[in-house]
Protein backbone atom coordinates (compact mmCIF):
# COMPACT_ATOMS: atom_id res chain seq x y z
CA UNK A 1 0.00 0.00 0.00
CA UNK A 2 1.43 3.36 -1.06
CA UNK A 3 1.61 6.07 1.59
CA UNK A 4 1.82 9.67 0.40
CA UNK A 5 1.79 12.65 2.81
CA UNK A 6 0.42 10.54 5.66
CA UNK A 7 -2.46 8.96 3.70
CA UNK A 8 -2.75 5.34 2.62
CA UNK A 9 -3.65 5.41 -1.06
CA UNK A 10 -5.98 2.59 -2.27
CA UNK A 11 -4.01 0.11 -4.37
CA UNK A 12 -6.77 -1.11 -6.69
CA UNK A 13 -7.71 2.33 -8.06
CA UNK A 14 -6.16 4.31 -10.90
CA UNK A 15 -3.43 6.70 -9.77
CA UNK A 16 -5.41 9.68 -11.05
CA UNK A 17 -8.33 8.90 -8.72
CA UNK A 18 -6.26 7.52 -5.84
CA UNK A 19 -4.40 10.82 -5.38
CA UNK A 20 -7.71 12.57 -4.69
CA UNK A 21 -7.89 10.68 -1.38
CA UNK A 22 -5.34 13.21 -0.12
CA UNK A 23 -7.06 16.26 1.41
CA UNK A 24 -6.25 19.25 -0.78
CA UNK A 25 -5.74 17.37 -4.04
CA UNK A 26 -8.63 17.21 -6.46
CA UNK A 27 -8.88 15.65 -9.90
CA UNK A 28 -7.32 18.60 -11.76
CA UNK A 29 -4.33 18.86 -9.37
CA UNK A 30 -3.95 15.08 -9.57
CA UNK A 31 -3.71 15.28 -13.36
CA UNK A 32 -1.15 18.10 -13.11
CA UNK A 33 0.98 16.13 -10.62
CA UNK A 34 0.98 13.00 -12.82
CA UNK A 35 1.81 15.04 -15.91
CA UNK A 36 4.75 16.62 -14.09
CA UNK A 37 5.91 13.22 -12.80
CA UNK A 38 5.49 11.69 -16.30
CA UNK A 39 3.26 8.89 -14.97
CA UNK A 40 0.39 7.44 -16.99
CA UNK A 41 -2.88 8.33 -15.16
CA UNK A 42 -4.45 5.02 -16.24
CA UNK A 43 -2.00 2.83 -14.30
CA UNK A 44 -3.12 1.26 -11.03
CA UNK A 45 -1.36 2.18 -7.79
CA UNK A 46 -0.21 -1.42 -7.25
CA UNK A 47 1.61 -1.31 -10.61
CA UNK A 48 3.61 1.82 -9.76
CA UNK A 49 7.33 1.43 -9.18
CA UNK A 50 8.97 2.77 -6.03
CA UNK A 51 10.74 5.51 -8.02
CA UNK A 52 7.44 6.74 -9.50
CA UNK A 53 5.86 6.88 -6.03
CA UNK A 54 8.89 8.82 -4.77
CA UNK A 55 8.65 11.36 -7.62
CA UNK A 56 4.92 11.88 -6.93
CA UNK A 57 5.68 12.21 -3.21
CA UNK A 58 8.41 14.78 -3.99
CA UNK A 59 6.14 16.87 -6.21
CA UNK A 60 3.39 16.96 -3.58
CA UNK A 61 5.81 17.83 -0.76
CA UNK A 62 6.97 20.99 -2.54
CA UNK A 63 5.43 24.31 -1.55
CA UNK A 64 3.18 24.29 -4.63
CA UNK A 65 0.64 22.00 -2.91
CA UNK A 66 -0.72 22.62 0.57
CA UNK A 67 -2.17 19.29 1.72
CA UNK A 68 -3.51 17.43 4.77
CA UNK A 69 -2.50 18.89 8.16
CA UNK A 70 -1.13 22.21 6.88
CA UNK A 71 -4.22 22.88 4.77
CA UNK A 72 -6.64 21.89 7.53
CA UNK A 73 -4.77 24.16 9.96
CA UNK A 74 -4.87 27.04 7.45
CA UNK A 75 -8.65 26.65 6.92
CA UNK A 76 -9.39 26.55 10.65
CA UNK A 77 -7.18 29.59 11.25
CA UNK A 78 -9.05 31.50 8.52
CA UNK A 79 -12.40 30.63 10.15
CA UNK A 80 -11.03 31.56 13.59
CA UNK A 81 -9.85 34.91 12.22
CA UNK A 82 -13.33 35.66 10.86
CA UNK A 83 -15.03 34.75 14.15
CA UNK A 84 -12.56 36.84 16.18
CA UNK A 85 -13.15 39.84 13.93
CA UNK A 86 -16.88 39.56 14.47
CA UNK A 87 -17.63 40.22 10.82
CA UNK A 88 -20.81 38.95 9.17
CA UNK A 89 -19.25 35.68 7.94
CA UNK A 90 -17.65 35.10 11.33
CA UNK A 91 -20.96 35.53 13.15
CA UNK A 92 -22.64 33.10 10.73
CA UNK A 93 -19.83 30.57 11.38
CA UNK A 94 -20.35 31.00 15.13
CA UNK A 95 -24.12 30.45 14.87
CA UNK A 96 -23.77 27.52 12.48
CA UNK A 97 -25.73 29.16 9.68
CA UNK A 98 -24.89 29.41 5.96
CA UNK A 99 -22.61 32.36 5.27
CA UNK A 100 -22.89 32.78 1.51
CA UNK A 101 -26.30 34.38 1.23
CA UNK A 102 -28.57 31.32 1.08
CA UNK A 103 -32.07 31.55 2.52
CA UNK A 104 -32.64 29.85 5.85
CA UNK A 105 -36.43 29.78 6.23
CA UNK A 106 -36.91 26.40 4.52
CA UNK A 107 -33.50 25.13 3.45
CA UNK A 108 -30.01 25.16 5.04
CA UNK A 109 -30.54 21.79 6.77
CA UNK A 110 -26.95 20.72 6.12
CA UNK A 111 -25.65 23.67 8.07
CA UNK A 112 -28.38 23.89 10.76
CA UNK A 113 -28.71 20.16 11.42
CA UNK A 114 -31.91 18.13 11.79
CA UNK A 115 -35.18 19.88 12.62
CA UNK A 116 -35.95 20.40 16.29
CA UNK A 117 -39.56 20.42 17.52
CA UNK A 118 -40.80 23.59 19.18
CA UNK A 119 -42.55 22.83 22.49
CA UNK A 120 -46.14 24.01 22.89
CA UNK A 121 -46.75 24.83 19.23
CA UNK A 122 -50.10 23.32 18.24
CA UNK A 123 -52.76 24.40 15.81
Amino acid sequence: MARISGVNIPTQKRVEVALTYIFGIGLSSSKNILEEAKVNPETRVKDLSESEINTIRGIISTDAYSVEGDLRREVTMNIKRLTDLGCYRGIRHRKGLPMRGQKTKTNARTRKGPRRAIAGKKK
